[in-house]
């Protein structure tokens, strides 16, 4: 029988602060029935990113504000089950950015077919996805470290933080990463292999700890977190270093103004150099990550982990886990049953 209606999440009110869950409401809206070129897909995985925290509040920034009482958006791999279109044939798994609703039908416009390179096609939501070129971009591009260099990654367990991790050791770096569980330490130190990993919520000083740790300072910073985190690496920063900010997790929902580190000074007398970057920026430089990505995952030295809640009903969690430390690694949310399927082929 066609598919009438779909479940969405919606947003009712822009959170004060840490988001909650009555900030969200799952609501049933109505599909069109596909015409002539429309497919109609059914969501398989979706993901929640802490990006979109900022696009819960209004104004302008670089991306779109989330409009109040609107279906939420973001990337999803869906496969199609009923096609119009000359283009997708009913089977073909497609990204979109169509997420946050368990079915949708489009023209084709903005769906691209999951390409097959022997990983469940979820990967294409983390380490072959957004967070996987946001790594390599702003490690590559931006912190252009060097082989023997020391980097600093911050959120290293992450989706983001624990693939530039991978490739800094690649290109022959000392890597030194960060965590908020002894559990992501231990990952970090016995499966990615880093050199020195810090708990920074069980450390008295992280200023001190990565001294300790990087006694001849660091030559690159990559940053997620802000905050102690920055003040850290401006500490031990060696001259001409490079920073490469991907984001400011800590004050993601900060009420008021946060005070900058106290030592920004160091950008002066270090002649430091800081770039922000936003991924979609550099959306031409994904056939070269995935080039790259292939030849190092066949080699084996790419690892990643997933945290999966299930169902559309745990997709609003799943984004306040984002800022509480519970996922570790990619967090994702299964949509379909059939994704299922898929699981068994996934390697961590």
């Amino acid at each position: 029988m066609p598919l009438k209606s779909t479940r969405a999440v919606r947003l009712v009110s822009y959170p004060q602060g840490l988001p909650e869950r009555e900030n969200f409401e799952i609501v049933e809206v109505p599909l069109e029935s596909p015409q002539d070129g429309d497919v109609l897909v059914q969501n398989l995985w979706m993901t929640v990113d802490p990006y979109m925290r900022g696009r819960m509040r209004p104004g302008k920034s670089y991306v779109d504000a989330f409009e109040i009482g609107a279906i939420l958006d973001g990337e999803a791999i869906g496969k199609v089950i009923e096609s119009n279109s000359p283009d997708f044939k009913v089977g073909d798994e497609v990204r979109s950015y169509l997420g946050w609703r368990e079915a949708f039908v489009s023209p084709g416009q903005g769906l691209q077919k999951v390409p097959d390179v022997g990983v469940p096609s979820q990967a294409f939501l983390g380490v072959l996805g957004m967070p996987g070129l946001t790594a390599w971009v702003g490690l590559l591009e931006i912190g252009q470290p060097k082989e023997g260099e020391t980097v600093f990654v911050s959120a290293a367990s992450g989706a983001v933080g624990s693939l530039v991790c991978q490739i800094a050791k690649i290109k022959g770096c000392h890597v030194v990463g960060t965590a908020g569980s002894d559990d992501k330490v231990r990952w970090l130190l016995d499966e990615i292999g880093i050199d020195h990993a810090i708990n920074y919520k069980t450390t008295d000083s992280l200023s001190k700890a990565l001294r300790d740790v990087c006694p001849d300072g660091i030559d690159v910073y990559f940053e997620n977190v802000g905050g102690e985190h920055l003040t850290a690496a401006l500490d031990a920063i060696n001259n001409f270093g490079r920073i490469a900010v991907c984001g400011m997790i800590s004050q993601y929902n900060a009420t008021k103004a946060v005070p900058g580190p106290a030592n920004l000074t160091n950008v002066i007398a270090k002649r430091l150099r800081i770039q922000g970057f936003i991924v979609s920026d550099h959306f031409d430089s994904y056939p070269a990550f995935l080039n790259d990505m292939k030849t190092w995952m066949a080699e084996g030295k790419i690892k990643w982990k997933e945290t999966v809640l299930d169902g559309l009903d745990n997709a609003p969690q799943a984004f306040l886990n984002l800022f509480s430390g519970d996922n570790f690694g990619k967090m994702l949310v299964r949509l379909s049953s059939s994704a299922k399927d898929q699981e068994g082929s996934f390697k961590d």
